[in-house]
Order: structure tokens, then C-alpha cells, then sequence
């Protein structure tokens, strides 16, 4: 499969693992509107690639992502006066969709795990986007901040629905309510982070986490129990739960990718699993649009 280009991410993919480096070293890796829809194509890229098991997501450069481009000055976050036409296609009920959170609610979807290997500097946008991230490792040189509220606007990007259920709400609301910079140390203390490693380790760790989900497990049983974790994190009773996983296991127990992965087991060797999350996702996913789920 070609392998896309962007104007603001380098995209690459080998033996099964997909790097996105967002790419705009001498501006901090700055979010911009180009960014955002470079980060949507990327991961229609790659569902679409079977070849992909997994997706790490990186910086170029000293910096993850310092935040929103702030070169409109006072404008930065006032789309309606800066007469974005290419944001119109954004646009519901006369309210124009932020940016940021166009690009998180696509990582959400992604049918493939994803982790972040956040090796510098990560403020606003350059935080939040890391929120829907599944697994998130950190450089020692890393920092952080939810900076909103020092610029005079708000947490974006649906943060206010996936921060306080990774690190708890009395958590998010100090980092929220101070804006403060805070370092790799307490991202890991407080579980923003899995791990912290020196700089030079840093995209090792992440590809051996990606190598082993990409060598051991079948493809459409991750990309089920990605959406189902997160799906059911915000469900009122566990019965919800139990009707998913039912006809999960139903559907898995049935597959190709099943007798494999029993058979590989019990003969000892590495399982080739057949099944395709380009051609052979359930009949039910996915099972949240369905009419009173949710």
C-alpha cells in the first residue's frame, strides 16, 4: 500500500507499525488547522492499511506539540472573525467545531491501538489530543499543562470527557483550574503516563509495546476490545457490558481467528490470524449507533 504524505506529519509504517510525527520542529510542532486534517487523513490511512497493527505518535524535534499556533495573535481562537472558509465544513448549528477536538474524535474511532511516545514540551492541544491516546509513555525531559484557562478560554478537544476518567476529577480540575506546567514526574505519579524513559530510549519502549501487540494478537479482536473499553467506560450498569461482550465472544468464538489462535497455542508456534479489520469486522459494529444504546 502507498504510503501517504503530509504537510505537516511524516508518516511511515514498518513491520506492521505506523509512526505519525507531527512535523513542524521549528515552531514546536504548533497545531494548525493543516495539522488537524493531516492527523483525520492519517488515521483514515491507518484503518484503511491491514498491514498496520498499531500506531505510535510522536514529535519531531525538542517539542511534542506546544499548543495552538499562536501567530493570529488575539484572534487565534476566534474562527468566526478570522473568516475560516476551509473551517465551514466544521460548522454545526451556526457553531463552528473545534479544531482540536475534530482530531481527537478521530483517534477515538481509530480501529488500531495507539500510543504516544510524548518526548518534549506538551501544552494545550499538545496535551489534549494525547488524551484519547490508549497508552501514553514519556520522555524525562517531557512537561505538561492544560493551560486553558492562563489564555482566557477553556479545556477543548473533549478533554472535559476523557481527562478526569484517566487521572480522576480532583486531579483534573487542579491542572485545569492552575494551568500550570507540570513535569514527566507527576504525569507518571498521578497516571497521565504509563512510563518515563531517557530521550534516546523513549521510541524503543514504544515500538517494542507496539511489536508486542503486533506479533501476538489478532487484529479484529484489538480493534473490538479498543472500542469496547472505551465505549463502556461511560455506561450507568455493567449489564451493557455483558450485551457487547456476548455478542463479541459469539461472533470471535465463530472466526477463523479463533481456531487459530487455539490451535497456535496448543502447537506452540506464532499465530498468523486470517482475519481482516478491513473485511471482517461483526455484522454489529459498530453497535453504538444503534437507535436507544446510548
Amino acid at each position: 500500500m502507498t504510503q501517504p504524505t503530509f504537510e505537516t506529519l511524516l508518516y511511515s509504517v514498518e513491520e506492521g507499525i505506523a509512526t505519525l510525527t507531527l512535523n513542524r520542529p521549528d515552531k514546536l510542532n504548533a497545531f494548525t488547522a493543516q495539522m488537524r486534517d493531516d492527523l483525520v487523513a492519517a488515521f483514515d490511512a491507518t484503518d484503511a492499511d491491514d498491514a498496520v497493527r498499531a500506531v505510535i505518535i510522536t514529535g519531531a524535534g525538542r517539542a511534542f506539540c506546544a499548543g495552538a499556533d499562536l501567530s493570529s495573535g488575539g484572534k487565534t481562537f476566534d474562527y468566526a472573525s478570522r473568516g475560516e472558509s476551509a473551517r465551514d465544513k466544521y460548522k454545526v448549528d451556526g457553531i463552528y467545531r473545534d479544531g482540536g477536538g475534530i482530531a481527537t474524535l478521530r483517534m477515538f474511532k481509530s480501529l488500531k491501538p495507539v500510543i504516544g511516545a510524548i518526548n518534549g514540551a506538551a501544552v494545550g492541544i499538545g496535551m489534549t489530543m494525547q488524551l484519547p491516546m490508549d497508552i501514553r509513555l514519556a520522555s524525562t525531559d517531557a512537561r505538561f499543562g492544560f493551560v486553558f484557562a492562563r489564555r482566557g478560554i477553556t479545556p477543548e478537544a473533549a478533554s472535559t470527557w476523557f481527562l478526569s476518567r484517566l487521572v480522576g476529577m480532583q486531579t483534573a480540575l487542579e491542572w485545569c483550574f492552575t494551568g500550570r506546567i507540570f513535569a514527566a514526574q507527576e504525569a507518571l505519579d498521578r497516571g497521565l503516563v504509563r512510563s518515563l524513559h531517557a530521550p534516546a530510549d523513549l521510541l524503543p519502549a514504544a515500538r517494542a509495546l507496539a511489536r508486542e501487540i503486533a506479533d501476538n494478537t489478532a487484529p479484529v479482536s484489538v480493534a473490538l476490545t479498543r472500542q469496547m473499553l472505551w465505549h463502556m467506560a461511560g455506561q450507568d450498569h455493567p449489564m451493557k457490558a455483558h450485551r457487547i461482550d456476548s455478542r463479541a465472544i459469539q461472533s470471535r468464538g465463530q472466526s477463523a481467528d479463533a481456531r487459530e489462535g487455539v490451535s497456535s497455542f496448543l502447537e506452540k508456534r506464532v499465530p498468523v490470524y486470517p482475519n481482516k479489520v478491513s473485511t471482517d469486522m461483526p455484522e454489529f459494529f459498530p453497535w453504538w449507533q444503534e437507535p436507544g444504546f446510548e
